[in-house]
């Protein structure tokens, strides 16, 4: 093992893996100066008392980053506009945040002329990935420690184990020890009884962020969202700033049970696993932008958009978010947003999304052309033409097959 690191870098959240991974290094990297970084990615309460934990288990210092604004406007709304949903299902909360946290670590790293970067990622999961591509794309030469690809450590009651032995404090036990990733937008919930996919999982034991919908409330609440240009700026006609319009749309969502996934995805490293994601107000998010663009959206730029928000969803889960790919996707997406704006009003009810009317200044919808009734304006007798035109090629091959029967 090296022993030329002087100085590391951590990504450092204060759960289980940074917090025994702090003694690590400096055992194995000959007492090497360890500089624990915690992102402020929206986690609350788990911020709490990090500076001194960091410090009892051997961190000379500690910095605590606020990425939450950057968070949301440069990451969560490219996204949403992009109506990027991995596997049709994960709405990419721990995804979009992993290059984020990274690039601050770089520029932390580079400020206090680091040797390394470390990170807590297990070498089966997809983090490891975001993690260091994004590290890749601002300081390509700099040397990343990633232990759980080097140390005897092979499972969590070991590493239960080694914090026991180092006097290290933990606010976990070997039965409640669910890996979780919280952050403003979302919060998974992956292992012990999930990592069976026979089992239903226990949600009134595992949600935080709401309820079931069996216990949500008996009569539907109402919320109406205001977009301009994709990006919603407005609940129930009060403007809010990014973060504090999630975290409004996080409780109205989570009282009615909306935003739960239970999700076998498939990871870029090649294996299937299971997770439980909440997402109460980014589900709410994307159902009222995927609204506000059915009224706004011509049909050929509204269905090649559905094939983007694929690709940049595929994208952004493989952490490839500091792309030239990526970008060009963006500056796509920004074009078609330029007419995205308007009123969405959903009615929530026990799980359930929906719709209850959409408004906008920019609307393709044309009342007098769609109606049943009488109109002045569509003549029907012009679809007989269109149809046979349309239908041209069918009635070729239909008159080909009967002469060849024949």
């Amino acid at each position: 093992m090296e022993h030329k690191i002087k100085k590391v870098v951590l990504a450092y959240s204060g759960g289980l893996d940074t917090s025994i991974i702090i003694p690590w290094l400096k055992e194995n990297f000959d007492g090497c100066e360890v500089i624990a970084v915690a992102a402020d990615v929206g986690q609350g309460a788990e911020l709490s008392g990090l500076e001194e934990k960091a410090k009892k288990t051997g961190a000379s210092k500690l910095y605590i980053a606020d990425l939450k604004k950057q968070l949301v406007e440069d990451y969560i709304w490219p996204t949403l506009k992009a109506d990027a949903e991995y596997e049709e299902k994960y709405l990419l909360g721990t995804s979009f945040a992993r290059p984020l946290i990274a690039k601050r670590l770089v520029e932390i790293a580079k400020a206090e002329g680091a040797d390394a970067i470390a990170h807590g990622c297990t070498g089966k999961g997809n983090d490891q990935v975001r993690f260091e591509l994004a590290i890749k794309a601002f300081a390509p030469e700099m040397k990343i420690i990633a232990p759980w690809r080097i140390w005897d450590i092979k499972s969590r009651d070991e590493e239960i184990d080694y914090a026991e032995a180092h006097d290290i404090p933990l606010n976990i036990t070997r039965e409640t020890n669910y890996s979780k990733d919280k952050n403003l937008w979302h919060l998974s919930h992956e292992g012990l009884d999930l990592e069976d996919p026979a089992n239903e999982p226990q949600y009134d034991k595992i949600l935080e962020l709401g309820v079931s919908p069996e216990k949500a409330p008996d009569k539907p609440a109402y919320v109406t969202v205001t977009f301009e240009k994709g990006v919603p700026v407005k609940v129930d006609g009060e403007k809010l700033c990014g973060v504090d319009l999630i975290a409004k749309l996080n409780r109205v969502g989570g009282e009615n049970g909306i935003g739960i996934i239970d999700l076998l995805e498939n990871r870029l490293v090649g294996m299937k696993s299971r997770g439980v994601y909440e997402t109460p107000g980014g589900t709410i998010l994307y159902h009222a932008h995927r609204k506000l663009e059915e009224l706004c959206l011509d049909k050929d730029t509204f269905h090649f958009k559905q094939n983007v928000g694929q690709k940049f969803s595929e994208l952004v889960y493989d952490g490839k978010w500091f792309t030239p790919l990526r970008e060009a996707l963006s500056a796509f997406v920004d074009s078609t947003q330029e007419t995205v704006t308007g009123d969405v009003r959903l009615k929530l009810y026990k799980g359930n999304i929906i719709d209850a009317g959409a408004v906008s200044p920019y609307s393709l919808y044309n009342e007098e052309i769609a109606t049943f009734s009488e109109d002045h304006v569509y003549n029907q007798a012009d679809a007989e033409g269109f149809i046979n035109l349309f239908g041209l090629p069918i009635a070729v091959q239909a008159m080909k097959k009967q002469k060849d029967e024949k």
